[in-house]
């Protein structure tokens, strides 16, 4: 049973300690097979699901049938983590249906908004957010996909890469090229229905832990003025507005994963036969258990510290997101790799829970800005602050 007194500490209220228990509890009745053949219709099962669970109407502000009047990083928090643990697809399944409608909850116009925030909560649209592009990953401003403009709006070319429910989404918000500026200032975001003319799905990319990722790309593809998301030439700052809320959700959902792991060891430790005793008894083992607690542990005073400086505060938290993420998927594999070690040979076998996490984790150091990036960011915050 995961540690649950994190729920008492003052980041969080009475409502978030009951949408732990509440989803919690529904995971634990409708989140069995995390295992499935077919990848693209598990999603689109676990993302209708979870609209029909209303687990994702805490993705999309109130007006639009949302539970919260802004979104509310602690409960997008809570319930990445809560998910992760139980199911890596089914975080995935939240997590996109959140990055894919962020920006038009933050920046879109309100006919942008009821077209399709309300489809997005009720799990009837699946959403995407195309960001990423073959030559420039980490190096947003870099990127090579173009809006030009037309008389009737726009006209894109270019390709986008890894991008997460590609193939499977019903629409992608997706960042070009615009030329207001050079650099970040002459980027634009857009938001493309999946069967626009012109957009193609031209591969499908097979990773570690099966997710609906893909190539797609934009041939002399035509959108009209409507199109437009927020101003032109602000794509880029729209972008990393919504990565700032989502940021911290992703360590969410690392720390999910190591409070999984962290439960299979400890288990794992009590039952193992070593000699007259058994694992527990150890002093190396109880070493790496306390480890592990204390990266857990860590983890989730940044995430949720983060998530109330802009809940409660109404503060930027830019640094304290990158803090959050940075620590919490780097230390969630030090703890899932402690976790398979101490399983031994069945810790490496495919099917096995420590197994599965071990390829889960991987990709949360890469995604919404590597560890790198984040270290950056960080790094100038720190270096600005200390300049006051």
């Amino acid at each position: 049973m995961a540690d649950r007194s994190f729920l008492d500490w003052p980041f969080l209220d009475d409502g978030h300690r009951q949408l732990a228990a509440d989803l919690d509890a529904w995971c634990a009745d409708n989140l069995a097979d995390d295992h499935p053949e077919d990848i693209d219709g598990a999603c689109r099962a676990l993302v209708r699901a979870l609209g029909d669970g209303g687990w994702l109407r805490y993705c999309v502000p109130a007006a639009y049938g949302g539970v919260h009047e802004t979104l509310d990083i602690r409960s997008l928090a809570l319930i990445r983590e809560t998910l992760a643990r139980h199911s890596g697809l089914a975080d995935f399944a939240f997590a996109m249906q959140g990055l894919g409608s962020g920006t038009i909850s933050l920046f879109g116009t309100e006919a942008q908004k009821q077209a399709y925030l309300p489809a997005v909560a009720a799990g009837q649209k699946i959403a995407a957010f195309a960001l990423t592009e073959p030559v420039s990953g980490s190096d947003v401003a870099a990127m090579e996909t173009t809006a030009s403009r037309v008389a009737d709006g726009y006209r894109v070319d270019g390709a986008k890469t890894y991008i997460s429910n590609g193939g499977i989404a019903d629409y992608y918000v997706l960042f070009a090229r615009t030329g207001e500026a050079p650099g970040a200032k002459g980027v634009s975001a857009f938001i493309v229905d999946a069967d626009t003319p012109g957009l193609a799905v031209t591969e499908r990319i097979a990773v570690i832990a099966p997710h609906p990722l893909a190539t797609l790309t934009f041939t002399d593809m035509a959108l009209p003025q409507s199109a437009l998301l927020g101003e032109a030439g602000r794509g880029f700052a729209a972008a990393m507005a919504t990565l700032d809320i989502f940021r911290t959700t992703v360590g969410a959902a690392a720390l999910g994963f190591a409070r999984r792991a962290l439960d299979e060891a400890t288990e794992r430790a009590r039952t193992r036969k070593l000699g007259s005793g058994v694992l527990a008894d150890n002093a190396v083992t109880q070493s790496k258990l306390a480890e592990m607690v204390l990266d857990v542990d860590t983890s989730a005073l940044l995430i949720y510290r983060a998530g109330w400086l802009r809940d409660v505060r109404g503060e930027r938290n830019s640094r304290e997101a990158a803090l959050a993420k940075l620590h919490s998927t780097d230390s969630a594999q030090q703890v899932i790799d402690k976790a398979v070690q101490m399983f031994g040979g069945l810790g490496v076998t495919v099917g096995t829970p420590v197994e599965a996490l071990y390829r889960e984790v991987r990709a949360l150091r890469i995604y919404e800005g590597a560890s790198e990036v984040q270290k950056v960011v960080i790094a100038r915050q720190h270096l600005a602050q200390s300049a006051r």
